[in-house]
């Protein structure tokens, strides 16, 4: 099969189950096997992976071991080490942690950032711009995600205009990147495709990258509709885990193994190897005592081995 005239050869990839994927989890995980999962998910040839996210472990005890996943981990070569931090004392725990990339987040809803962050949209955005030079002062990259930017848990409608606006504002800070996320999984791929355009053509040549959680069953969908509608990255998780803590409802992002496939019957490369994603996700599944929300980890590739 081949992708439409419209859609890129390749799709640049972040995995974020170490992060996004664990850290709505109640069954702590181990320092040794959330860089196992790191490792894995390097072996299946991801090059871009959120470690591990910056935040007041009192709010998401998942995630008190940001700095010994790090140490752990090491300097895979070739790998951007991701980590994820609200505010400026997150970034500078980041920084000296050593990670690659800090990501940083902004806000497209005032009731969700104040329950969240403390901070309203214009406030997100004003420690979002910090947080990028703040990177940029020690010599590596930051990114930044408009959260919420399909819709609010709280809120309910978030105006697209208002979400392009700050993603053009955002642009101009040095930023490597601007991303979208769809923090509760309410977005369909009419929505997706009319954002993801107005908001490529709103910060010109920078990336745009797409964050979806599969909490109506439409994250697949979005997926496609955002890669053809310009967007450049995709954020996936080992297995489909993953959640909002502070957003109710938000099930799991949508599965790595399940976007390689997509992708890679789709015409769209991805350097991703679909079966070792799978081996991966079967492997989450036993640490996590559960079965892992994918379709691909259940149903696998296709076609099958002649062995199978």
């Amino acid at each position: 099969m081949n992708g439409s005239a419209n859609s890129p050869r390749r799709i640049g990839f972040v995995e974020v189950g170490p992060r996004d994927g664990l850290q709505n989890e109640p069954r702590l995980v181990s320092t040794a096997d959330k860089v196992e999962l790191i490792r894995r998910a390097i072996d299946a040839g991801a090059r871009r992976i959120e470690v591990a996210s910056f935040v007041n472990p009192r709010r998401v005890p998942q995630m008190a071991d940001a700095e010994q996943v790090v140490a752990l981990l090491g300097q895979p070569q070739g790998v951007t080490r991701i980590g994820l931090v609200l505010n400026e004392r997150g970034a500078q725990r980041a920084l000296l942690a050593g990670v690659d990339q800090l990501g940083a987040v902004a806000v497209a809803s005032d009731p969700f950032g104040i329950r969240n962050q403390g901070q309203d949209c214009e406030q997100s955005a004003q420690v979002a711009e910090r947080i990028v030079a703040l990177a940029k002062a020690a010599g590596r990259t930051a990114q930044v995600t408009i959260a919420v930017a399909f819709g609010c848990p709280f809120g309910g409608e978030v105006d697209p205009s208002h979400v392009v606006r700050m993603a053009a504002r955002l642009a101009q800070s040095g930023a490597v990147e601007i991303a979208l996320a769809d923090t509760i999984g309410v977005a369909v791929p009419a929505q997706v495709t009319a954002l993801v355009s107005a908001v490529k053509a709103a910060v010109g040549a920078l990336p745009v990258r797409v964050h979806f959680h599969d909490t109506r069953n439409t994250g697949i969908a979005n997926v496609w509709a955002a890669v053809e509608a310009g967007a450049s990255v995709v954020d996936a998780s080992i297995g489909g885990l993953g959640g909002c803590p502070f957003a109710p409802g938000a099930a799991g992002n949508v599965a790595s193994e399940d976007v390689a496939y997509l992708l890679s019957r789709s015409g769209v490369e991805t350097g991703l190897d679909l079966d070792k994603l799978i081996a991966a996700a079967h492997w989450l599944s036993g640490v996590m005592d559960k079965p892992m929300p994918s379709m691909l980890s259940r149903a696998g590739g296709f076609p099958k081995p002649e062995s199978e």
